[in-house]
């Protein structure tokens, strides 16, 4: 259980800093409105982040 959690942690801190690379703070905040959608099973934060992502990949 602890390995799943060590994964977990080292995936969204990777990924975390790739959007940050890549895409800046909103690429950030895109990807903590998601996090915190999945995980409270709040689908407006999950909605308002996975827009923020599709506006951030049309301008890509």
């Amino acid at each position: 259980m602890i390995v799943f959690q060590l994964l977990g942690v080292i995936f969204n801190l990777g990924l975390a800093q790739l959007l940050q690379s890549r895409y800046g703070a909103l690429g950030v905040l895109c990807m903590f409105l998601i996090v915190v959608g999945l995980r409270a099973r709040n689908t407006a934060c999950l909605s308002v982040g996975a827009l923020i992502f599709f506006l951030l990949m049309t301008q890509a």
